[in-house]
């Protein structure tokens, strides 16, 4: 049995060896074996994709190496999706078959919640991620290292076609995850952000900060990175490494800051808070596996400061974010790696130690893997 009733995958099968991409109940191929596993019923408006391209998020390497916690296996992830639409439901108007369109880290929502109603359907308390969440009929969600992902329409965005595939991929989380607290923090000509971190996802708040029309500073540990930083679009560059007391020359300085770095944990926090105009915003999007480091309120009074995450963007955000990309040339920095076994391992590895990632890497040439498709 295959599709439309299965998909085929790498899958991570084993919670001790993480970045192995076993061999299991199979679909043989020339020189490997992908895993078949169900997909959810199609229902009128689902659209389901063949994919072309995945981008790798480093959700991807905190889920199967345990960071985020106990996940099902067997488990396939990738949530940074382009494909063809190769089936679409009757309910579906925008879309039809053979468009190019990709999926983001969410698949589903019940659309009936008080947030779905008012267009936050990215806080749905009924959501179902793109994979490891369990749908009502009990199918477990397998994401984009796969041949095929079946999904609501709501949650499958048109591609420009000014955007290549490849670019676009990574986008659909990494960018839009800073897009959209950009957005809603008002990010636009007159403001100040500064961007900590400038990696898979501070690459995207530099890129779109710029875009909007704002002054970006960069924020980094690594002195190495500053000519990426200008190029990137950054006006102004801060090496922490270089000056540990930075922060005293930037007093009351940034309308908010998006800090990208997952080690947020081990930060000086009321170092970043001093920075900030009154009423200014530290706004993390870098989700680190440990608790944050003890504040106080009185930590936020001098300028009246505050300190929030958020939670990938809606759809709304989503169309926003490739239509500026297409306009304003915004391009990915990314890498392209092939999907195989090998190719699974070595991309997980390479972000789980910080190798080499200039700045997001993407799965490519699913046909070689899965067979034509469309």
């Amino acid at each position: 049995m295959g599709y439309p009733d299965t998909a085929t995958g790498f899958m991570h099968v084993d919670a001790k060896n993480w970045t192995k991409f076993e061999k299991q109940e199979i679909e043989h191929r020339a020189n490997f074996s992908v895993v078949k596993f169900p997909l959810k019923p199609f229902e009128d408006s689902d659209i389901d994709v063949a994919i072309d391209c995945c981008g790798v998020c480093g959700s991807d390497v905190h889920k199967i190496s345990g960071g985020w916690g106990d996940h099902h296996i067997p488990l396939c992830v990738g949530h940074e999706i382009i494909g063809r639409a190769v089936k679409v439901g009757p309910s579906v108007s925008w879309c039809k078959v053979g468009d190019r369109v990709g999926v983001g880290a969410q698949i589903a929502a019940d659309l009936t919640c008080k947030n779905c109603k008012a267009g936050e359907e990215n806080y749905c308390p009924n959501g179902v991620d793109t994979y490891d969440s369990a749908y009502p009929d009990g199918t477990i969600s397998q994401g984009g290292y796969s041949s095929h992902v079946r999904a609501h329409q709501q949650f499958v965005f048109p591609i420009p076609e000014k955007l290549s595939s490849e670019d676009a991929a990574p986008m659909m989380c990494a960018g839009l995850t800073v897009f959209s607290p950009l957005k809603r923090l008002g990010c636009g000509p007159g403001k100040h952000v500064a961007v900590v971190g400038i990696g898979g996802l501070g690459h995207y708040a530099v890129l779109f900060a710029a875009a909007m029309g704002a002054e970006v500073t960069a924020i980094s540990h690594s002195p190495s990175k500053k000519d990426d930083a200008y190029k990137l679009g950054a006006k102004n560059f801060i090496s922490q490494k270089d000056d540990p007391k930075w922060f005293e020359k930037y007093p009351f300085e940034f309308d908010y800051i998006i800090n990208t770095a997952k080690a947020v944990d081990t930060f000086n926090l009321k170092m970043f808070l001093s920075t900030l105009k009154v009423m200014g915003k530290f706004h993390n999007v870098g989700m680190p596996e440990h608790a944050l480091p003890e504040l106080h309120f009185q930590d936020f009074a001098g300028n009246g400061s505050y300190i929030g995450t958020s939670h990938i963007g809606n759809r709304t955000e989503m169309l926003e974010m490739l239509q500026l990309a297409a306009e304003k040339g915004v391009k990915s920095w990314v890498q392209e790696v092939e999907i195989s076994p090998e190719g699974c391992k070595e991309v997980v590895e390479r972000v789980y130690n910080n190798e080499n990632v200039r700045y997001r890497l993407c799965l490519t040439n699913y046909d070689k893997a899965f067979g034509k498709r469309y």
